[in-house]
């Protein structure tokens, strides 16, 4: 960015889409308009948008600043990471510096989204005018951002094309389609054909035939036959005790993910008995270490809500003698400690859909809830998740007593059964958090303190703050 840049964004007032400061340095203040800018630039069909700083609203005068974003902090962290923390889904924001007739000039660029509504710290902004307004407030605006996304998404992309009708059951394996979606397969090849392009799986040009990555990425024969897409097959590696310094065993499927679903689901489950018990429990089934119900529900989730703008990484299934780990690559689009009530949302809209229709995956926001609800079940660890600066993870652990857990572990089960209780339209109590670690009567003391743990940790409160009474108290989430 030049001299020459700021006069032209000094043509304009400030909109939705650019904003003039002179010394705001609030972090929160900061964030939200990242948030607001990079929304609104999208819905204004913008490349990019801009803060700048060292230049009044009102009369566009340039004043110089003193604010030096790239020198700042906040708490014990940079600014920048700071913000790009905050920031979901990530966007790669730049700052720019520079010398206008002897005073400062900080001109944040901020890319418009292409992912869905950008948040900051939780919430989603937007710029009305050149005033910053919660986004909730405008669902009109809301619903045209996922529109303009969806527009763009990665399942109408090309995975091959100048095909011949022939040449498409070489690729796709189309049987699996009508299997799945229990609709018998046609005689002729061309209504096959036909059927393939009403789902979008398949293209037609001028002269030729395109695979779409929607049909690809679903019903690929072998995914080594799309380039662009080898890299998104899942992998599976089995690890000898509890780090990744052996190796046991490592597998990469071939096959489309709905193709392959039912045989990546079942080895996972199979390598999963190398996991070690630590305690013994009368209520968990012996044959398997976690609930089939968790594993399936976690790898369709890692299969469908992955990034597939992220290059070289896909889907990955680590096991452990102590734990699973389940990843896929890109932020989460929903804040992981929302998992449990958020409605449902997915970057990748038609996967989702046409996942559901073969009968392989939820998509009314239910599938974290039957996880955490088998998980509990059986009295296993509370599985943790993590959001990465480009991925999510999900830790499935092995069982273990409750003195066995450390003080994250025993929170956030006590968060995650208290989300659980409070979407059922109940609340938590000692005796329902006792029955969930599978504990007696008389070690209320121990639920009370995890339960006092929680509440400094800010992931529950009281349900009736008025109420005086322990022995009587309900709980609900710090959101509920």
């Amino acid at each position: 960015m030049d001299r020459n840049d700021i006069d032209s964004l000094l043509q304009y007032e400030e909109c939705e889409w650019l904003e003039f400061k002179e010394n705001n340095d609030n972090p929160e203040e900061i964030g939200e308009y990242i948030s607001a800018l990079s929304n609104s630039a999208c819905l204004h069909d913008k490349e990019n948008a801009f803060l700048v700083y060292g230049i009044q609203d009102k009369t566009k005068q340039i004043i110089g600043t003193s604010f030096l974003p790239q020198k700042e902090t906040k708490g014990n962290m940079p600014l920048i990471a700071w913000l790009e923390r905050q920031l979901l889904p990530r966007i790669n924001f730049r700052i720019e510096e520079l010398d206008y007739d002897g005073k400062t000039i900080v001109c944040f660029i901020i890319p418009a989204t292409t992912q869905g509504p950008i948040r900051f710290n939780g919430k989603e902004q937007i710029r009305v005018g050149s005033s910053k307004q919660s986004l909730k407030d405008y669902p009109e605006k809301e619903k045209t951002l996922w529109d303009k996304r969806n527009a763009h998404s990665f399942e109408n992309g090309i995975a091959k094309n100048n095909l011949n009708i022939e040449d498409i059951p070489n690729l796709l394996q189309y049987e699996s389609y009508f299997n799945l979606t229990k609709q018998p397969i046609p005689t002729q090849l061309t209504s096959i054909i036909e059927k393939l392009i009403q789902e979008q799986l398949v293209v037609k040009e001028k002269k030729h035939f395109a695979i779409t990555n929607l049909g690809a990425i679903l019903f690929a024969k072998n995914l080594k036959d799309f380039p662009s897409l080898a890299r998104k097959a899942a992998r599976v590696i089995l690890y000898k005790g509890k780090d990744r310094t052996h190796t046991l065993k490592e597998q990469v499927g071939q096959r489309g993910y709905a193709t392959g679903f039912v045989g990546l689901n079942s080895f996972i489950d199979l390598l999963s008995l190398n996991i070690e018990e630590n305690i013994t429990s009368p209520l968990r089934d012996s044959s398997h270490t976690f609930p089939p119900i968790a594993i399936r529900e976690l790898l369709a989730n890692a299969l469908i809500h992955q990034d597939f703008y992220v290059s070289g990484a896909g889907p990955m299934v680590e096991i452990f003698s102590n734990r699973i780990e389940i990843s896929n690559p890109g932020t989460p689009i929903i804040d992981i400690l929302r998992f449990i009530d958020h409605p449902p949302r997915s970057r990748n809209e038609k996967l989702a859909t046409l996942m559901r229709r073969c009968c392989i995956c939820e998509e009314r926001g239910s599938g974290v809830d039957k996880v955490i609800k088998a998980i509990e079940d059986v009295h296993l660890p509370a599985p943790d998740f993590i959001a990465g600066d480009d991925f999510v993870k999900v830790i499935l652990f092995a069982p273990t007593t409750l003195r066995g857990m450390e003080k994250a572990d025993k929170i956030r089960a006590c968060y995650q059964h208290c989300c659980l209780r409070f979407e059922s339209g109940e609340r938590m109590t000692n005796q329902s958090l006792r029955e969930r670690f599978h504990i007696k009567e008389k070690n209320y003391p121990m639920i009370s303190r995890i339960i006092a743990d929680t509440i400094a940790d800010g992931k529950i409160k009281l349900s009736d703050p008025t109420n005086k009474s322990r022995k009587h108290a309900k709980y609900i989430p710090f959101w509920g």
